[in-house]
């Protein structure tokens, strides 16, 4: 495996009890948050996970949070059909595993289509309005959509598999969705060379929906979804990066 993949692949366990359940959307898995009161009746929030997917707790506790804070349910898709990174958080996978393999089964054709099914079915049930975060695995995703404008904001947390500069060209000439990046000093998949042309690109009001990436110092990638919470400045980059991503959903969604 290499260092890239381990970053992706390895992290830490976080302390707490979710609240949400695992629903069937369409024959799709859904982790489905707690309905917050007063939350609207058209709008919802896909959180688009890491390798991890919808079981792992930390995911659980995020999507319940950002619920809870935003004031709208969260819905986690298992677009990894449920073959998520096999094992437990905190140990390696089994010998066994070919992560290249793991990668082939899981590329766009596998993964897009129980995605695509959890928002035809959201569609149907009312929520009209849309908006994603994705970690990881996921950022790439929630471009995806923030490209085709299935979603109104789009938030991306130490995202993975983007094409620097391409994507973002492509978001100036074609999207109308507001973009927040949450980004880390030690990132191998969004590394501070694509940090700034990014910010060249869409920064400075060239990118007319909207803007911004927060930085953070002493994290790296994964932070937000398996880092370590004993590191001081982890648990100040995950708790930041979480209060960024609802400041600017709250603003520019709800």
């Amino acid at each position: 495996m290499s260092a890239s993949d381990d970053c992706c692949f390895n992290g830490a366990a976080h302390l707490g009890q979710s609240t949400g359940s695992i629903e069937q959307i369409d024959g799709v898995a859904t982790y489905v948050t707690h309905k917050p009161d007063n939350a609207p009746s058209d709008a919802a929030i896909l959180f688009l996970p890491d390798v991890f997917g919808i079981t792992l707790l930390n995911n659980q506790l995020l999507a319940d949070e950002l619920a809870a804070r935003c004031g709208v349910q969260v819905f986690i898709p298992d677009y990894l059909n449920g073959d998520p990174r096999p094992g437990s958080i905190e140990n390696p996978p089994p010998a066994s595993f070919n992560v290249n393999a793991w990668k082939a089964a899981h590329t766009d054709a596998q993964t897009r289509p129980p995605l695509n099914a959890v928002i035809r079915a959201l569609n149907a049930r009312g929520f009209s309005r849309l908006a994603a975060t994705g970690y990881c695995f996921g950022g790439r995703y929630t471009i995806d959509l923030a490209l085709e404008n299935v979603i109104e904001a789009a938030a991306i947390t130490h995202p993975s598999q983007l094409k620097v500069p391409l994507d973002f060209e492509a978001l100036l000439a074609t999207s109308t969705v507001p973009l927040l990046i949450n980004s880390c000093e030690t990132d191998p998949h969004f590394p501070p060379e694509a940090q700034a042309v990014t910010d060249e690109l869409l920064g400075a009001g060239k990118y007319q929906p909207g803007y911004k990436r927060t930085f953070w110092e002493g994290c790296s990638h994964g932070f937000a979804t398996k880092g370590d919470l004993s590191d001081p400045k982890v648990k100040a980059g995950k708790e930041g990066a979480l209060s960024a991503t609802v400041g600017w959903l709250v603003e520019k969604f709800l």
